[in-house]
Protein backbone atom coordinates (compact mmCIF):
# COMPACT_ATOMS: atom_id res chain seq x y z
CA UNK A 1 0.00 0.00 0.00
CA UNK A 2 1.30 3.16 -0.96
CA UNK A 3 1.65 5.52 2.22
CA UNK A 4 1.95 9.82 2.40
CA UNK A 5 3.68 11.65 5.12
CA UNK A 6 2.10 14.32 6.30
CA UNK A 7 3.16 17.92 6.80
CA UNK A 8 4.26 16.73 10.55
CA UNK A 9 6.43 13.67 9.28
CA UNK A 10 3.70 11.39 9.79
CA UNK A 11 2.88 8.56 7.91
CA UNK A 12 -0.72 8.15 6.44
CA UNK A 13 -2.50 5.71 4.80
CA UNK A 14 -4.18 7.32 1.40
CA UNK A 15 -8.16 6.71 3.04
CA UNK A 16 -6.43 9.00 5.82
CA UNK A 17 -5.66 11.57 3.55
CA UNK A 18 -8.31 11.75 1.62
CA UNK A 19 -10.74 11.99 5.04
CA UNK A 20 -11.49 15.63 6.52
CA UNK A 21 -10.81 15.25 10.45
CA UNK A 22 -12.45 17.83 11.96
CA UNK A 23 -10.19 18.43 14.82
CA UNK A 24 -10.59 20.73 17.37
CA UNK A 25 -7.99 22.66 19.63
CA UNK A 26 -4.27 22.87 20.04
CA UNK A 27 -2.06 19.66 20.32
CA UNK A 28 0.66 19.07 23.43
CA UNK A 29 3.33 20.34 21.87
CA UNK A 30 1.55 23.52 20.40
CA UNK A 31 0.69 23.93 24.09
CA UNK A 32 3.74 23.73 25.68
CA UNK A 33 5.13 25.64 23.63
CA UNK A 34 2.67 28.65 24.12
CA UNK A 35 2.71 27.99 28.07
CA UNK A 36 6.91 28.60 27.68
CA UNK A 37 6.26 32.21 25.78
CA UNK A 38 3.75 33.05 28.12
CA UNK A 39 5.71 32.00 31.55
CA UNK A 40 8.23 34.32 30.34
CA UNK A 41 10.46 31.97 28.57
CA UNK A 42 10.47 29.00 31.16
CA UNK A 43 9.49 25.65 29.99
CA UNK A 44 6.87 23.72 31.86
CA UNK A 45 7.92 20.09 33.43
CA UNK A 46 6.10 17.21 31.54
CA UNK A 47 5.74 14.07 32.76
CA UNK A 48 7.86 11.55 30.43
CA UNK A 49 5.21 8.50 29.93
CA UNK A 50 1.47 9.27 28.66
CA UNK A 51 -1.25 8.90 31.88
CA UNK A 52 -2.71 5.54 30.09
CA UNK A 53 0.78 4.04 30.98
CA UNK A 54 1.52 5.95 34.40
CA UNK A 55 -2.28 5.47 36.08
CA UNK A 56 -2.73 3.23 38.84
CA UNK A 57 -6.41 3.96 39.62
CA UNK A 58 -7.78 3.88 35.79
CA UNK A 59 -9.18 0.36 36.05
CA UNK A 60 -12.05 -0.80 39.07
CA UNK A 61 -11.49 -2.89 41.69
CA UNK A 62 -11.26 -6.35 40.61
CA UNK A 63 -14.70 -7.59 41.62
CA UNK A 64 -17.63 -10.32 41.41
CA UNK A 65 -21.33 -9.09 40.56
CA UNK A 66 -23.99 -11.49 41.33
CA UNK A 67 -26.26 -10.96 37.82
CA UNK A 68 -30.16 -12.16 37.11
CA UNK A 69 -29.70 -15.78 34.92
CA UNK A 70 -32.30 -14.53 31.66
CA UNK A 71 -32.43 -18.51 31.06
CA UNK A 72 -34.85 -20.77 32.77
CA UNK A 73 -32.49 -23.65 32.81
CA UNK A 74 -30.14 -21.17 34.72
CA UNK A 75 -26.38 -20.82 33.94
CA UNK A 76 -24.73 -23.18 31.22
CA UNK A 77 -22.73 -23.23 28.37
CA UNK A 78 -23.78 -23.79 25.35
CA UNK A 79 -21.85 -24.29 21.98
CA UNK A 80 -22.51 -21.93 19.24
CA UNK A 81 -19.54 -21.93 16.69
CA UNK A 82 -20.60 -22.77 13.39
CA UNK A 83 -17.80 -22.70 10.38
CA UNK A 84 -20.46 -21.75 7.74
CA UNK A 85 -21.42 -18.38 9.10
CA UNK A 86 -20.51 -15.42 7.42
CA UNK A 87 -19.27 -11.95 8.33
CA UNK A 88 -22.28 -9.74 9.34
CA UNK A 89 -21.26 -6.81 10.64
CA UNK A 90 -21.52 -3.90 8.34
CA UNK A 91 -18.89 -1.48 10.58
CA UNK A 92 -16.61 -0.99 13.75
CA UNK A 93 -16.57 1.81 16.27
CA UNK A 94 -13.98 2.78 18.24
CA UNK A 95 -12.39 5.51 20.54
CA UNK A 96 -8.63 6.39 21.72
CA UNK A 97 -7.52 8.60 24.42
CA UNK A 98 -3.79 10.33 24.74
CA UNK A 99 -3.08 12.30 27.89
CA UNK A 100 -0.20 13.79 28.79
CA UNK A 101 0.68 15.65 31.94
CA UNK A 102 2.40 19.48 32.53
CA UNK A 103 3.36 20.16 36.10
CA UNK A 104 2.85 23.52 37.85
CA UNK A 105 4.51 23.13 40.34
CA UNK A 106 2.81 20.01 42.25
CA UNK A 107 -0.38 20.59 40.21
CA UNK A 108 -0.67 18.56 36.97
CA UNK A 109 -2.32 20.39 34.25
CA UNK A 110 -2.99 17.06 31.74
CA UNK A 111 -3.40 18.05 28.04
CA UNK A 112 -5.77 15.20 26.56
CA UNK A 113 -6.99 14.29 23.15
CA UNK A 114 -10.19 11.85 22.63
CA UNK A 115 -11.02 10.55 19.11
CA UNK A 116 -13.57 8.33 17.78
CA UNK A 117 -14.13 6.77 14.28
CA UNK A 118 -16.41 4.20 12.56
CA UNK A 119 -15.11 2.40 9.90
CA UNK A 120 -17.37 0.32 7.27
CA UNK A 121 -16.55 -2.64 5.62
CA UNK A 122 -17.49 -2.63 2.05
CA UNK A 123 -17.03 -5.18 -0.49
CA UNK A 124 -14.17 -6.34 2.09
CA UNK A 125 -12.38 -3.04 1.92
CA UNK A 126 -12.59 -0.91 5.44
CA UNK A 127 -13.60 2.64 4.83
CA UNK A 128 -14.27 6.06 7.30
CA UNK A 129 -18.12 6.65 7.90
CA UNK A 130 -18.82 10.11 7.59
CA UNK A 131 -15.99 12.01 9.81
CA UNK A 132 -13.99 10.33 12.93
CA UNK A 133 -14.47 13.30 15.92
CA UNK A 134 -11.03 14.65 17.28
CA UNK A 135 -11.29 17.12 20.54
CA UNK A 136 -8.48 18.21 22.44
CA UNK A 137 -8.77 20.22 25.85
CA UNK A 138 -6.34 21.02 28.54
CA UNK A 139 -7.94 19.10 31.97
CA UNK A 140 -6.72 21.31 35.10
CA UNK A 141 -7.99 21.72 39.18
CA UNK A 142 -7.79 25.52 37.83
CA UNK A 143 -8.61 27.14 42.14
CA UNK A 144 -4.90 25.24 42.62
CA UNK A 145 -3.20 26.74 39.94
CA UNK A 146 -0.43 30.08 40.37
CA UNK A 147 -2.30 32.91 38.91
CA UNK A 148 0.39 32.75 36.46
CA UNK A 149 -0.47 29.58 35.20
CA UNK A 150 -4.56 30.73 35.82
CA UNK A 151 -3.64 34.30 32.94
CA UNK A 152 -1.46 31.64 30.88
CA UNK A 153 -4.57 29.57 29.97
CA UNK A 154 -7.43 31.82 29.96
CA UNK A 155 -5.11 33.95 27.30
CA UNK A 156 -4.86 31.38 24.95
CA UNK A 157 -7.35 30.44 22.45
CA UNK A 158 -8.38 26.11 23.80
CA UNK A 159 -10.64 24.47 25.67
CA UNK A 160 -9.83 24.30 29.61
CA UNK A 161 -11.72 22.07 32.10
CA UNK A 162 -11.82 22.40 35.74
CA UNK A 163 -11.48 19.54 37.09
CA UNK A 164 -12.98 20.09 40.13
CA UNK A 165 -16.08 21.29 38.83
CA UNK A 166 -17.91 17.98 39.79
CA UNK A 167 -15.14 16.25 41.78
CA UNK A 168 -13.41 17.01 44.33
CA UNK A 169 -9.90 15.55 45.73
CA UNK A 170 -9.40 13.82 49.22
CA UNK A 171 -6.06 14.46 49.77
CA UNK A 172 -5.16 16.60 46.76
CA UNK A 173 -2.12 14.31 46.66
CA UNK A 174 -0.47 15.68 43.22
CA UNK A 175 -1.50 11.69 41.72
CA UNK A 176 -4.73 12.13 42.41
CA UNK A 177 -5.35 15.12 40.87
CA UNK A 178 -3.61 13.66 37.82
CA UNK A 179 -6.20 10.70 38.07
CA UNK A 180 -9.29 13.11 38.43
CA UNK A 181 -8.06 14.86 35.63
CA UNK A 182 -7.51 11.50 33.48
CA UNK A 183 -10.98 10.16 34.81
CA UNK A 184 -12.38 13.13 32.66
CA UNK A 185 -10.55 12.82 29.46
CA UNK A 186 -12.09 9.13 29.29
CA UNK A 187 -15.34 10.72 30.35
CA UNK A 188 -15.24 12.93 27.48
CA UNK A 189 -14.20 10.10 25.01
CA UNK A 190 -17.00 7.92 26.31
CA UNK A 191 -18.88 10.97 25.13
CA UNK A 192 -17.72 10.86 21.43
CA UNK A 193 -18.21 7.59 21.35
CA UNK A 194 -22.25 7.67 21.94
CA UNK A 195 -22.78 10.66 20.42
CA UNK A 196 -21.21 8.54 17.08
CA UNK A 197 -22.75 5.74 17.98
CA UNK A 198 -26.07 7.09 18.40
CA UNK A 199 -25.80 8.89 14.82
CA UNK A 200 -25.46 5.61 13.39
CA UNK A 201 -28.47 4.32 14.98
CA UNK A 202 -30.78 7.06 13.45
CA UNK A 203 -28.89 6.56 9.99
CA UNK A 204 -28.91 3.35 9.09
CA UNK A 205 -30.09 0.06 10.57
CA UNK A 206 -27.05 -2.33 9.56
CA UNK A 207 -25.04 -4.43 12.31
CA UNK A 208 -22.52 -2.07 14.23
CA UNK A 209 -20.06 -3.80 16.46
CA UNK A 210 -18.91 -1.89 19.18
CA UNK A 211 -15.95 -2.20 20.98
CA UNK A 212 -16.70 -1.77 24.64
CA UNK A 213 -19.94 -1.41 26.25
CA UNK A 214 -23.53 0.06 25.24
CA UNK A 215 -25.02 0.52 28.03
CA UNK A 216 -23.88 4.30 28.50
CA UNK A 217 -26.56 5.38 25.63
CA UNK A 218 -30.40 4.60 26.02
CA UNK A 219 -31.33 5.31 22.29
CA UNK A 220 -27.39 2.47 21.16
CA UNK A 221 -28.66 -0.15 24.32
CA UNK A 222 -31.69 -0.14 22.81
CA UNK A 223 -31.22 -0.09 19.52
CA UNK A 224 -31.06 -4.36 17.92
CA UNK A 225 -28.47 -3.39 15.54
CA UNK A 226 -25.78 -2.65 17.88
CA UNK A 227 -23.46 -5.16 19.59
CA UNK A 228 -21.51 -3.99 22.52
CA UNK A 229 -17.49 -6.25 22.71
CA UNK A 230 -15.74 -5.70 25.98
CA UNK A 231 -12.43 -7.45 26.25
CA UNK A 232 -11.51 -6.06 29.85
CA UNK A 233 -12.65 -8.08 32.61
CA UNK A 234 -11.70 -6.43 36.19
CA UNK A 235 -15.44 -6.65 36.93
CA UNK A 236 -16.95 -10.29 36.00
CA UNK A 237 -20.75 -10.45 35.78
CA UNK A 238 -21.13 -13.55 37.48
CA UNK A 239 -21.30 -15.63 41.28
CA UNK A 240 -18.69 -17.34 42.36
CA UNK A 241 -20.64 -20.58 42.35
CA UNK A 242 -20.24 -19.82 38.29
CA UNK A 243 -16.75 -18.49 38.05
CA UNK A 244 -15.49 -22.17 37.36
CA UNK A 245 -17.91 -22.55 34.70
CA UNK A 246 -17.08 -19.58 32.99
CA UNK A 247 -13.35 -20.00 32.97
CA UNK A 248 -13.50 -23.21 31.82
CA UNK A 249 -15.25 -22.01 28.57
CA UNK A 250 -14.05 -23.66 25.53
CA UNK A 251 -13.21 -22.41 21.95
CA UNK A 252 -16.96 -21.70 20.17
CA UNK A 253 -18.72 -21.45 23.83
CA UNK A 254 -20.84 -19.19 25.41
CA UNK A 255 -22.20 -18.59 28.70
CA UNK A 256 -26.07 -18.22 29.66
CA UNK A 257 -26.95 -14.79 28.88
CA UNK A 258 -27.78 -12.28 32.02
CA UNK A 259 -29.31 -8.96 32.30
CA UNK A 260 -26.78 -6.63 33.68
CA UNK A 261 -27.59 -3.36 34.47
CA UNK A 262 -25.34 -0.72 36.89
CA UNK A 263 -26.70 2.43 38.49
CA UNK A 264 -28.17 4.91 35.89
CA UNK A 265 -27.11 2.72 32.73
CA UNK A 266 -29.54 1.59 30.48
CA UNK A 267 -29.80 -2.53 31.58
CA UNK A 268 -28.79 -4.86 28.68
CA UNK A 269 -28.38 -8.50 27.95
CA UNK A 270 -25.05 -9.96 28.23
CA UNK A 271 -22.98 -13.33 28.06
CA UNK A 272 -19.06 -14.63 28.03
CA UNK A 273 -18.10 -16.23 24.60
CA UNK A 274 -14.99 -17.87 24.17
CA UNK A 275 -13.07 -16.62 20.75
CA UNK A 276 -9.77 -18.72 20.84
CA UNK A 277 -8.90 -22.08 22.17
CA UNK A 278 -7.38 -21.17 25.77
CA UNK A 279 -5.07 -24.21 26.27
CA UNK A 280 -1.96 -23.13 27.45
CA UNK A 281 -3.08 -19.47 28.30
CA UNK A 282 -4.56 -17.67 31.10
CA UNK A 283 -8.57 -18.64 31.55
CA UNK A 284 -9.10 -14.81 29.81
CA UNK A 285 -7.23 -15.85 27.08
CA UNK A 286 -9.92 -15.17 24.14
CA UNK A 287 -12.34 -14.13 26.40
CA UNK A 288 -14.89 -11.49 25.61
CA UNK A 289 -18.33 -10.10 27.07
CA UNK A 290 -21.05 -9.45 24.80
CA UNK A 291 -23.98 -6.81 25.03
CA UNK A 292 -26.89 -6.76 23.16
CA UNK A 293 -30.23 -4.76 23.57
CA UNK A 294 -32.16 -6.19 26.35
CA UNK A 295 -35.89 -6.64 24.68
CA UNK A 296 -37.57 -8.71 27.69
CA UNK A 297 -36.38 -8.85 31.56
CA UNK A 298 -37.39 -12.54 31.79
CA UNK A 299 -35.89 -15.45 29.59
CA UNK A 300 -37.09 -15.40 26.09
CA UNK A 301 -36.47 -18.22 22.97
CA UNK A 302 -36.11 -15.03 21.23
CA UNK A 303 -33.52 -13.59 23.22
CA UNK A 304 -31.25 -17.04 23.29
CA UNK A 305 -31.53 -17.67 20.07
CA UNK A 306 -30.00 -13.95 19.48
CA UNK A 307 -27.28 -14.76 21.55
CA UNK A 308 -26.03 -17.75 19.34
CA UNK A 309 -26.50 -15.94 16.63
CA UNK A 310 -24.51 -13.05 17.80
CA UNK A 311 -21.73 -14.91 18.97
CA UNK A 312 -21.49 -16.68 15.22
CA UNK A 313 -21.17 -13.23 13.69
CA UNK A 314 -18.63 -12.42 16.51
CA UNK A 315 -16.73 -15.84 16.17
CA UNK A 316 -16.51 -15.01 12.03
CA UNK A 317 -14.79 -12.04 12.63
CA UNK A 318 -11.70 -14.27 14.96
CA UNK A 319 -9.83 -14.29 10.86
CA UNK A 320 -7.77 -12.42 10.09
CA UNK A 321 -5.44 -12.25 13.28
CA UNK A 322 -4.93 -8.57 14.52
CA UNK A 323 -1.36 -9.18 15.28
CA UNK A 324 1.40 -7.62 16.17
CA UNK A 325 -1.20 -6.14 18.67
CA UNK A 326 -0.46 -7.81 22.18
CA UNK A 327 -4.33 -8.22 22.83
CA UNK A 328 -4.93 -10.00 19.28
CA UNK A 329 -6.68 -13.06 20.98
CA UNK A 330 -9.68 -10.75 22.06
CA UNK A 331 -9.49 -8.23 19.67
CA UNK A 332 -11.17 -8.80 15.77
CA UNK A 333 -8.99 -7.12 12.93
CA UNK A 334 -12.40 -4.36 11.88
CA UNK A 335 -11.08 -2.99 15.60
CA UNK A 336 -7.22 -3.16 14.97
CA UNK A 337 -8.35 -0.80 11.81
CA UNK A 338 -10.06 1.08 13.72
CA UNK A 339 -7.46 1.72 16.21
CA UNK A 340 -4.94 2.13 13.72
CA UNK A 341 -6.77 4.79 11.28
CA UNK A 342 -6.88 6.80 14.89
CA UNK A 343 -3.28 6.81 15.68
CA UNK A 344 -2.96 7.82 12.07
CA UNK A 345 -4.80 10.96 12.67
CA UNK A 346 -3.97 11.80 15.99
Amino acid sequence: MTHVVSDDGRTLTPDVRRTSVPSLGATFNDVRRELATRLQGTAPVTSPLPLELLSRGVQDAPSLRDVEVLDANGMGVYAVADAATPPRFAAFLDGAQWSLALWAGGIPVVHGTVAAVIRQREDRRMTTWRKPVVRRAVYAPLTLLPLTWQDALSAMDLEVVDTLATRKPESGHPFELQEIAYQSVLAARETIEKALAEEWCESTTLDLFVDGGIAGSRKVARSTNVVGVVKSHQRLYASAAHLPMLMGLQSGERSSVVRVSEGKRTPVASWYLRLRDASGHDPFWGLVRVEVALSDTSASRALLERADEVSRWILAEALPLSVPDARWDKMVYGIRDCEEFLRAIQ
